[in-house]
């Protein structure tokens, strides 16, 4: 497709281009426009018709929408604005330069601007952070009739019509009611009669990722956004949550593998932003590996009777760290959706020590077997017993393993108790700790078994 399009540029083909533009779908134009040649974008773009283009502008990358805000006349921009919706303007507003944001709130009408405003006051983190102000407005004692007239009138400019909600003369919300019930409803029936009164609402300051988990939980469409008297200040639709729900998937898998967040794609970050978000955790995970530096110090000579014990070192570390993040990740995905909390600790304790205690056994037993079959010349080797060396190990297999998992599992539970993020917890972290206690029963089990 870009080849077929750049042929045409080249070809001077403009009316079969914008042709060819407009039967492409918003994202896929989006898409396009980041592989092409970026003298050629804004040539592209304006191509585009009205709403096609506001709603390609959109889905660009932020760095897409930099060049064209700056190649773009006044009259381009504010064009491309009025066929937007605030919500998503915010978002352009919130990656762009500072004198980038100017122009943009220069461009806009002054009643835009103070819903702009109002909803970049709020916390990056929070529900009013991501609504819309966009939405259709009922009042109770207006007929089925006279509520078709107003989305009618006014539908046009707002994200969703599907779903209406309806207020008092203080705009405090009362009941929502969808265009379904509408149009299955008598035309002279009362919107306060036919009415859902029992609504789901979060507040302005609702943590998003909650809110991602209420739409999860309910398959809404839209959530209507409160302030703390009940007053409706805006919506949150299922685009803008799956947003959200991308970004604090990869929020935490970065999280989880000692990385600090980033807020650009992985191409798009440059080697000096890739390496501060990954340095850190990286510099801290080392030092913390002094601990298990110093235990193998402190048993010098039980290593030195037995060298044999050093080959299963890295094996053991291995297992633990392993098992320890099977865990860590299982509890800190069931936090994220709401399966568990702080008060099912010990079901989660319980659990987690019977498969460990089975995964265990299993291991040592396999452990044991390929001892006997593969390391027992190696150890004869070092003057000492294949049978009570690989009893050792398979000892210390189970032991570590118990530990392992049962750290894994009540760490990110404690820590988000802490009101930390439990992602921070999970294997980096899981295994240094696991690694000192997997080292330290292995030094006793063999000092006690083999009588040094």
């Amino acid at each position: 497709m870009i080849d077929e399009i750049l042929a045409l540029i080249e070809n001077k083909e403009f009316v079969k281009l914008r042709s060819t533009l407009a039967e492409m779908n918003a994202p896929d134009i989006a898409l396009m426009f980041d592989e092409v040649p970026q003298d050629t974008v804004l040539r592209l773009f304006r191509l585009l018709p009205k709403e096609l283009a506001a709603d390609t502008f959109v889905e660009m990358e932020p760095d897409t929408q930099e060049h064209l805000i700056s190649a773009f006349s006044d009259k381009e921009l504010r064009d491309v604005l009025e066929e937007m919706y605030v919500d998503d303007t915010v978002d352009i507003i919130e990656e762009m330069p500072a004198n980038m944001v100017k122009r943009i709130l220069k461009q806009t009408d002054s009643e835009t601007r103070s819903a702009i405003n109002k909803i970049l006051k709020y916390p990056k983190d929070s529900a009013g952070s991501i609504m819309t102000i966009e939405y259709v407005a009922l009042k109770a004692e207006m007929t089925v009739s006279q509520a078709f007239d107003r989305i009618r009138a006014t539908g046009v400019d707002k994200e969703t019509i599907y779903t209406c909600y309806v207020m008092d003369a203080n705009r405090h919300l009362i009941g929502i009611t969808t265009a379904k019930d509408l149009l299955l409803s008598d035309p002279q029936t009362k919107i306060g009669d036919m009415m859902e009164t029992n609504v789901i609402y979060v507040d302005t300051f609702e943590d998003k990722e909650h809110v991602a988990n209420l739409f999860d939980k309910y398959d809404f469409l839209a959530m209507p956004v409160v302030d703390k008297e009940t007053r409706l200040v805006g919506i949150i639709t299922v685009d803008d949550v799956i947003d959200v729900i991308q970004e604090e998937n990869t929020e935490d898998i970065e999280k989880m593998a000692a990385i600090l967040p980033s807020e650009k794609p992985y191409l798009k970050a440059t080697v000096w932003e890739t390496f501060k978000n990954r340095v850190p955790w990286l510099m801290l995970l080392m030092l913390s590996s002094t601990f298990t530096g110093k235990i193998i110090s402190s048993f010098e000579e039980t290593l030195a009777v037995c060298v044999a014990l050093t080959a299963f070192i890295p094996m053991l570390m291995g297992t633990g760290g392993n098992s320890g993040g099977q865990s860590s990740v299982t509890v800190i995905r069931a936090l994220s959706l709401g399966d568990v909390e702080m008060k099912d600790i010990f079901k989660i304790l319980k659990k987690e020590l019977l498969v460990a205690f089975l995964c265990g056994i299993a291991l040592a037993v396999v452990n044991f077997g390929k001892m006997m079959l593969i390391d027992q010349a190696d150890i004869l080797a070092s003057g000492q017993s294949p049978v009570l060396v690989a009893v050792v190990v398979s000892l210390t297999l189970v032991a570590t393993v118990i530990c392992a998992k049962l750290v894994g599992c009540s760490l990110p539970i404690l820590v988000k108790r802490l009101g930390f993020d439990p992602a921070v917890t999970a294997s980096p972290f899981v295994t240094t700790i696991v690694d000192a206690i997997s080292l330290l029963i292995y030094f006793e089990i063999a000092m006690n078994i083999l009588q040094f």
